[in-house]
Order: structure tokens, then sequence, then C-alpha cells
């Protein structure tokens, strides 16, 4: 397995919006290929796991694995016939194109945040403004926070971690930049606070650049989700449940302590590019065992998007009607005869 640098990552994403949509005559074969779209975070390692230690093999599935960019351009992707399956996450964009009727399976979980602490989604304060006197939430008021986008995760984690303090969105100056940003803004005074995600907490924790404030405010919250272009997903039943369970083989195998494993922290330090030693100091998103969604808390995010003003319909939205619960309930059961 060749190193996947971030520069490779940016480079395979734009060559993959560019991919011709696959025919259909390429997803009716007796061992279908499937391409799955991932993004260079601790997030997808059952993915990198399942491929290196051989699980979709095992299924007897032909499955590779590519750098993608964001959630729009992957349900984008999904949904024209681009790309066979993906992770993403829950966000406005997402609840939107459902409404529009936007062709994609959604199949099982992908990340969710933990109920513990350490949170691998901190809300985090700078050190500059630590020693300024911001030492809570309320002391926020005013002040400029980071968020990666309006509509995502990163959006609705900071209303929650604001929440705690008794604010609003409204009641501080957003900021809009991703993650990786967030340390340089922390160490030029551009920024007083704002959300990040591993590993780029713990390196700015280590760097002197930033501590955690608010880590409690997402438990439980899902996060991601892995979907399928429909029309392969209706051709093909067979082949996503035999994904679903190599998939499901190696979630388990990290949430019951594959983790302290240095064969899997070697899988997953190439496919992210983050040093061992990083991923063996910071928190991690979980997934059911099952696989299983849960749907409130994806209704209680379309909530707060809707408060937003974000979505483009009203009432809740049809998940149902993109969610093949079945597909799911096969995998568990083709599992458990293992």
């Amino acid at each position: 397995m060749s190193s996947i640098s971030r520069r490779i990552f940016v480079a395979a994403a734009t060559a993959a919006t560019m991919a011709f949509p696959f025919g259909a005559s390429a997803w009716a074969q007796d061992k279908p290929k499937i391409e799955f779209l991932y993004s260079p975070f601790a997030d997808y390692a059952p993915f990198f796991v399942a491929k290196e230690l051989g699980y979709f093999d095992e299924f007897g599935l032909d499955v590779t694995i590519a750098p993608k960019s964001g959630t729009a351009e992957t349900i984008q992707m999904l949904a024209s016939g681009n790309a066979i399956a993906g992770g993403a996450t829950w966000g406005a964009g997402l609840f939107n194109s459902i409404h529009s009727g936007a062709t994609v399976t959604i199949v099982a979980t992908m990340a969710k945040m933990p109920d513990t602490v350490p949170s691998p989604s901190p809300f985090m304060v700078s050190e500059q403004a630590w020693q300024a006197g911001i030492r809570k939430v309320e002391d926020l008021k005013g002040k400029r926070v980071g968020i990666p986008g309006p509509g995502g995760f990163g959006m609705y984690s900071v209303a929650k971690a604001l929440e705690k303090g008794g604010l609003t969105l409204n009641d501080v100056e957003p900021v809009y930049l991703p993650p990786p940003a967030t340390a340089a803004a922390f160490a030029n005074g551009g920024l007083e606070a704002g959300w990040s995600i591993e590993p780029f907490a713990l390196q700015m924790e280590k760097q002197g650049l930033a501590r955690r404030l608010v880590e409690d405010h997402t438990f439980g919250t899902e996060l991601g989700f892995i979907a399928f272009n429909n029309e392969f997903a209706q051709q093909n039943e067979d082949a996503v449940v035999k994904f679903l369970a190599a998939y499901l083989k190696a979630a388990r195998l990290l949430d019951k302590g594959g983790w302290q494993d240095e064969k899997i922290l070697d899988i997953v330090s190439e496919y992210t590019g983050t040093e061992k030693d990083t991923l063996k100091g910071i928190a991690y998103t979980i997934r059911s065992e099952d696989g299983s969604i849960d749907l409130a808390s994806v209704r209680e995010q379309e909530d707060f998007f809707r408060a937003q003003g974000t979505l483009e319909y009203q009432g809740p939205i049809n998940i149902d009607s993109v969610y093949r619960k079945d597909l799911l309930a096969k995998a568990n059961e083709l599992l458990a005869k293992q």
C-alpha cells in the first residue's frame, strides 16, 4: 500500500469529480467492483482496515477505496452515477438533496460522537484568549468563533457548545474556516475560540495554542453515514450486504480494542497521513454495533438547520425513502454466521 499524502488526496478528489458515469453493464457483473469514496480522517478507519486486512476479499468483493472531496460532491456523484459508494455527513445540504429527490441509498451509520470525554470534536479556546480571561463559554459573547462553514455538523456542534453558556450563534462573530486553519488563526489572534476535530485538536494542545473548553455538547450525535448509488443498490443488493458485513466486522474490531493494535495504527496512519504517536493520543468517533442510525439524532440536526433557515422544505424529511434498513439487517445476519 503506497503512502497517501494530502496532496495526492486533493488531486485524486479533483480527478474523481471528472469521472465518467458507470455503465449499467459494469454493475451487473457476478462480482461487481465497488469503489468507495473516503476522506483521510480516522472516522473512515473501518474501511481502511476492511481493505487492508482482507475483509472485503473474504466476502467475495472487489473493493477499491478512493479519496474524495466533501459531502455535497459525494452525494452529487452518487446521485448522478459517477460513483458507486461513499461516506458523507449529515447537514443542511444533505437534507435538501434528499428532499429534491437525490437518488442515493443510505445503508448504515459511519460515525457518531461517543458519550465520553475527551471528545474527538471539541470546542476550543485559544491560549491567547484564555490568558486574556476567557475561561468559560459565557465570556465568548461578541467574540470571534471559528466554524468550518454554514450548514454542516461543525456549525451544529458550535451551536450546542454555545448553549452550554446560554449563548447562540447570533451572540458571537462567526469566522468560517476549515479545521486545519484554526491553529494559525489561534496563533495570530484571529480567533478567540473555534470548533476542531482530531488530530488537529491534540496538535494545537501540544503546541500550546489552545485548550479544550467544551467536550460534552454532542454526546451520541450521529455524524456520518454510508451511501450507495440508488440504481447500483437496487441491482446489487447482495454486494451491498457483503460490503456492509465487511465494514461491520472492521468497525467492531476497532471499537473493541483494535486501536491498541500496532498493525491497525500502521494502516490508519498510511491512509490519513497522521503519525502513529498522534493516533495513540486522540479520541475517536464510534458506531452502533449493528450499524444502525439513530434517527432521533438526525431529526434533532434537521430541526436545528430548519431554525437556521437553511432548509428548502417544510416538515420532516422522509428519511425512510432512502434508508435501506433491510440491507443492514441482512448484513448483520451474514456476519453472525461467521
